[in-house]
């Protein structure tokens, strides 16, 4: 079955939602070309996609199942090289997978994870105080950077005990991780920023333990009686855990407030009762999916469509490359609708695919939904009056095709 030139994916992210748009109606399946013309099948059914994401025979494991990553074809300078170099449970396959995403599952439980509540609720309402002074006779606050980063960063740091001076490199160097239209220097000087940051927060912790998940980590890796952990898999664990654990909260939190502000009789819903938030969360991961693609999985072997429920004739190749095309997959009118683009928080189906699928389903997903929701009853509890400052029009998108957020987003909170 032949098949079009494959979509250029725009590396700055500029139209996320058009671009899915332009996949889906090359069908569910459809060649695509990522930055230095890598090529990679984007799979933008909802079905075929989790049928794909639960299937033994894709893998997250370049070192074992992508040619391009085992012939050196793949250079440090390309923009997506830490989202496969890393050696964590995000590129892990199988048995090495389960190892792995063990050593940090039980710091997710939903026991743990509910635990959290009073810290979260404490932090929110700290920052809620900031804005209030921050938003007074009318001037403009910056929500994404005063309210959307700061209450996930603070929540990670004090689970991985990451030292407050350490905050602000962090945090750049995983939203260079995430900009996808890097140039070959920016990529390479990011990569090595982040692993001299983290670095140095494992020597620290190594000087002084802590009840964190860092220095539980470090035990797995240092204790002579148990060495699962390697030193480059301790690293890139902290690489996963500390951007997954906000980034993709941040974008959450980011587009929930954005829908609300720009649909008000949704927001009506919800203030008199009428709708839960848990409906605004839900229903911003389906239209707004914090993570738009996710690089990479690779066919172990030849996969037919077909035996996926995708079209007949169609072969992703052993070796080639798949991208989860979540934003596409997210407002599929095939699952959704005709509306399927419209921000809606009594749609009965708000089933997605936001926080993955399968065996590498996100691990922070119960404390993401916890953070957001506790944040958007705090902030529009606080301030009725909330409004953007600029229009639609103004705000700008991330430099990202990943990322799905927006660089700033201002308003008058009174």
């Amino acid at each position: 079955m032949g098949q079009p030139r494959p979509l250029v994916i725009d590396p700055t992210g500029r139209d996320i939602h058009g671009e899915a748009a332009r996949i889906r109606e090359r069908g569910p399946v459809t060649l695509v070309e990522l930055p230095d013309g890598v090529p990679a099948w984007a799979v933008s059914s909802p079905e075929l996609l989790k049928r794909l994401l639960t299937d033994p025979r894709v893998s997250k494991d370049p070192r074992r199942h992508w040619p391009r990553w085992i012939n050196g074809e793949i250079a440090p300078e390309w923009p997506l090289f830490t989202w496969v170099a890393v050696q964590n449970m995000f590129t892990a396959y199988g048995g090495e997978h389960k190892r792995l995403r063990s050593l940090v599952s039980k710091a997710f439980t939903a026991r743990r994870t509910a635990a959290l509540r009073p810290r979260i609720e404490e932090i929110t309402t700290g920052l809620l105080d900031r804005i209030a002074e921050a938003g007074q006779d009318g001037r403009v606050v910056d929500l994404r950077e005063e309210f959307c980063y700061p209450l996930p960063i603070g929540v990670i740091s004090e689970l991985f005990g990451l030292p407050e001076e350490q905050g602000a490199e962090l945090r750049a160097v995983v939203d260079g991780v995430f900009r996808t239209s890097a140039t070959p220097e920016e990529v390479t000087d990011n990569y090595a920023r982040l692993y001299a940051a983290l670095g140095e927060l494992v020597a620290l912790k190594r000087r002084s333990p802590g009840d964190d998940l860092t220095s539980a980590l470090i035990a797995a890796r240092d204790d002579d009686g148990d060495r699962r952990l390697s030193e480059q898999e301790l690293l890139d664990t902290l690489v996963l855990m500390v951007s997954a654990g906000h980034e993709t909260t941040v974008n959450l939190i980011d587009n929930a407030i954005h829908l609300l502000l720009t649909h008000p009789d949704q927001l009506a819903r919800v203030r008199d009762g009428r709708t839960g938030w848990e409906d605004v969360v839900e229903e911003a991961l389906r239209v707004e999916a914090p993570v738009a693609s996710l690089p990479l999985r690779y066919a172990v072997e030849d996969l037919k469509m077909s035996e996926f429920g995708g079209p007949d004739g169609m072969v992703i190749a052993k070796g080639e490359a798949i991208l989860a095309a979540y934003a596409a997959a997210g407002r599929h009118p095939d699952k959704y609708g005709a509306d399927a683009d419209r921000f809606d928080v009594t749609r009965v189906d708000k089933e997605h695919l936001a926080f993955g699928h399968g065996v590498h389903f996100c691990l922070g997903a119960p404390l993401g939904r916890l953070e957001a929701n506790i944040a958007l009853r705090a902030l529009f509890g606080r301030f009725p009056h909330l409004r953007l400052a600029v229009s639609e029009g103004e705000l700008e998108p991330v430099e990202s095709f990943i990322s799905n957020g927006h660089r700033s987003l201002p308003v008058h909170v009174s």
